[in-house]
């Protein structure tokens, strides 16, 4: 069977693409920092354009934007700075009292079933006390030591917390000279049509950043307010960062459902509290992957409900973190490239016959 050129074409143009799916499935950890990198760069170019444009050296408006961008990530951490001033003297105090009705309530529960499970109650009240005692620089022993033994993990959240901001940097700085070159590298008789594509994902790409922040303000407004109805002292804080921090998808929502479950038995000390974090941030996970999401970012790229859903796992099971991250980014670039593919084959002689 002899191929024609242009299925030769089609067919060396998907060996590519698969070639590429491939590496970066290979490639998905050490790519997280460039990923997030390329992101962050795709939405604060807009704003060293504008600054550039009105005659700002370019090195400085790259240097002023990054310098905001890292300080509203720094105020979202400082949002952590109450409520663990306030938790840690809690938890030293309240450890003895909390573990001692832990093991007059578990130990009967599970007697019922024929398991007899005794809490060594003192060894964990004093091991806990001495971690809750020891000074900084005990923490960075630790820290440094574990990191000795077990591995990379918290060499490579400092290498990628300093990676980051670098390339970063470097992207914002060269991004003209990059979109340039990337415009000639598609064949000229192919330009106009690949423009309008492009042009068409950055206007989708723009309605998905612009829902994405609505969703968060959403959110935040939802969690504090629904931690303050139940009554905790930490509501303010612990509900505007969970809600900011949905733009990390699970990790932002696990740490913030982690400290609140912690405040909650820290000042109730019984199941109330527990029972009241349950609900609000049950509901509040319904509210963001059953409405808010798939309405206000998917509808806005194309994407129903059951869509923005199956992207998430689909990418996130292919690429992990990397694949959560870009999900809907990456899907609303497929939405964009779909819709063409359709809109060529309806008008193509295979379909009108």
């Amino acid at each position: 069977m002899t191929l024609t050129p242009a299925q030769r074409q089609t067919l060396t143009w998907l060996a590519l693409g698969g070639g590429l799916c491939v590496l970066l499935w290979l490639l998905a950890p050490v790519l997280t920092p460039f990923v997030v990198a390329a992101v962050l760069s795709y939405v604060l170019h807009p704003v060293v354009e504008r600054l550039a444009a009105r005659r700002m050296p370019r090195v400085l408006a790259v240097l002023l934007v990054e310098t905001l961008a890292l300080l509203l990530a720094l105020a979202l951490l400082l949002l952590l700075v109450p409520v663990l001033v306030k938790e840690l003297p809690l938890l030293k105090a309240q450890i003895p009292p909390l573990l001692d009705r832990l093991d007059q309530t578990l130990s009967p529960w599970l007697q019922q079933f024929g398991i007899q499970v005794s809490l060594d109650v003192a060894s964990l009240k004093g091991w806990l006390a001495r971690l809750l005692d020891a000074n900084m620089e005990d923490w960075l022993s630790a820290a440094l030591s574990s990191a000795r033994i077990g591995g990379n993990v918290l060499l490579s959240l400092l290498g990628n917390a300093i990676l980051v901001p670098v390339v970063l940097f470097y992207l914002l700085l060269d991004w003209p000279a990059l979109v340039q070159q990337s415009r000639q590298l598609v064949p000229p008789r192919l330009r106009a049509a690949a423009e309008g594509f492009l042009g068409e994902c950055d206007s989708m790409l723009g309605q998905y950043m612009r829902g994405q922040l609505v969703v968060m303000g959403i959110l935040a407004v939802y969690y504090a307010s629904g931690l303050a109805l139940a009554g905790f002292d930490l509501a303010l804080p612990l509900g505007v960062f969970t809600g900011l921090a949905v733009a990390i998808p699970y990790v932002g929502f696990g740490l913030g459902l982690l400290l609140s479950l912690l405040a909650a038995l820290l000042q109730f000390a019984s199941l109330k509290g527990v029972l009241a974090v349950a609900l609000v941030y049950g509901v509040g996970q319904l509210l963001e992957s059953f409405v808010l999401t798939p309405r206000l970012v998917g509808e806005r790229i194309g994407l129903g409900p059951l869509a923005v859903i199956f992207a998430l796992m689909a990418f996130g099971q292919l690429f992990g973190f990397v694949g959560v991250l870009v999900a809907l980014p990456a899907s609303a670039v497929a939405v964009v490239a779909l819709r063409r593919a359709r809109a060529g084959y309806m008008a193509s002689r295979l379909y009108q016959g």
